[in-house]
């Protein structure tokens, strides 16, 4: 299942490991619009901004933790590389032990926090109790989703991003015949989403957990990991931290910027909450590509990183920027045609699909510019330099997105496609302060003859 990644054609390498992994994102994704999708069949406004709310908290919650599994990915990728089969059982076992402890703390808390939760994205009174009802139970549910994160990044270090693709096909498939049965048949409405979703995740963990003791009965799971690698090493954690820990606070403050604009929506009334809400899920879809480029950067990479292989990792870099810049333009120029028919397939209320279209009109260009931003990330994170993606996504954030979105929402209150722009804007300086630190660390790099590698 280890898969050699530093030979051979580079783009031939990226398709083997992005594609897989671009499904499994697609299929994760999945699981926010088919919720999305049937709540809208069999409820109104209400069940939809519940549905959505609470999605967008798990969401951000699912994206904090695979951003702190990157640093397993990397340095598991960095072991490959250098053919070190000590060190990649090492920081596979110390995965493990780190995740668990992520899990138990992260569950305690969130479950005594959730009415705290509801309260701080200004849920619209109508979707108040059905937005707490899905967070109970998907927060319950939240060491499945830890669960298949852990197993998810070990493997991707190893280069093999297709059994993730297997573990999460069985979720989605299982959790859009459990929408069906919760919230169509039984009527369960937000609290069917959630239950359907977390059942599915527990099936996914167990049917991975059983294909791995299989694997390895045959002799195909080359991780030569016992039980002594599960005691915490100092040295190894510390690399995992260090890549891991920026990466997901960075991703956090991300998915803040993105909920504080959704409780800004959330402000004006139900409708406009619902089109925030079908807009974000849409825009999840079409930045699946970039985020499964900014893996597939930082896992090829880091395996060159750990080989010295200097000019392969940036001719990787080169070939993610022009496939993700290429597709944010192919991205933005659809949907100004079609945004009315995008919004229509979630709801029919012509209010929400209307302030939909117009927010989604200008949001949709932020896939051109954080396209670029997350190429960039996923090569500092392959050299250890984590803190360079934390530092321009908080200045995008802390600059643009949120006091840009709030401004746009004061001045333009009847309409939301100002507020769209807020996005792409603070993507569009991340980018800038990405080619400004690239650059700067090549100059580095030639006046000291050494790579820029931690």
């Amino acid at each position: 299942m280890q898969r050699d990644l530093t030979q051979g054609s580079v783009l031939k390498s990226m398709a083997a490991f992005s594609l897989p992994y671009l499904l499994s994102t697609f299929l994760q994704t999945l699981y926010g619009l088919a919720d999305l999708f049937i709540a809208g069949q069999y409820g109104g406004a209400d069940i939809i901004s519940a549905v959505s709310i609470g999605s967008q908290v798990m969401h951000m919650l699912t994206v904090v933790i695979v951003g702190l599994a990157m640093g397993s990915t990397v340095v598991i990728s960095r072991s490959v590389g250098a053919r070190d089969a000590r060190l990649m059982a090492r920081a596979a076992g110390n995965t493990i032990t780190l995740f668990l402890g992520v899990a138990a703390a992260l569950t305690a808390a969130l479950l005594l926090t959730v009415d705290g939760v509801v309260s701080v994205m200004s849920t619209p009174p109508e979707a108040a109790r059905q937005t707490r009802q899905y967070l109970m139970i998907c927060f319950a549910g939240l060491p499945c989703i830890v669960s298949y994160n852990i197993i998810s990044a070990v493997l991707r270090g190893m280069g093999d991003s297709r059994s993730p693709m297997a573990f999460v096909a069985v979720a989605c498939t299982l959790n859009i015949l459990l929408d069906y049965v919760f919230i169509g048949g039984l009527g369960m409405a937000a609290s069917g989403a959630a239950l359907g979703t977390v059942i599915s995740q527990t099936c996914s963990v167990v049917f991975a957990l059983l294909y791995l003791r299989h694997k390895r009965r045959q002799q195909r799971f080359d991780l030569p990991m016992t039980a002594a690698d599960l005691r915490p090493d100092r040295r190894v954690m510390g690399q995992l931290l260090r890549i891991g820990l920026p990466v997901a606070c960075q991703d956090a403050f991300i998915q803040i910027s993105f909920l504080l604009i959704t409780v800004i929506a959330n402000r004006r009334g139900v409708d406009a909450a619902a089109a925030v809400g079908i807009v974000e899920k849409l825009i999840s879809l079409l930045f699946l590509v970039p985020s499964a480029l900014m893996s597939t950067v930082s896992a090829l990479a880091a395996q060159c990183v750990g080989a010295s292989l200097h000019d392969r990792a940036r001719r990787v870099l080169r070939y993610a920027l022009t496939i993700c810049t290429g597709f944010g333009l192919c991205c933005a120029a659809l949907f100004q045609l079609i945004p009315e028919q995008a919004l229509s397939l979630f709801a029919d209320e012509s209010e929400v699909i209307r302030q939909g279209a117009a927010y989604l009109r200008s949001y949709v260009w932020d896939c051109v510019f954080a396209g670029i931003h997350f190429c960039f990330s996923g090569f500092f994170c392959a050299y250890g330099l984590s803190s360079l993606s934390f530092a321009h996504n908080v200045a995008s954030m802390v600059l643009v997105r949120v006091p840009g979105a709030y401004a746009a929402s004061m001045l333009y209150p009847e309409t939301l496609y100002p507020m769209g722009w807020a996005s792409p804007l603070g993507s569009l300086l991340s980018a800038v302060i990405c080619l400004g630190a690239y650059g700067w660390l090549k100059k580095k790099q030639r006046r000291d003859k050494k790579a820029f590698y931690i």
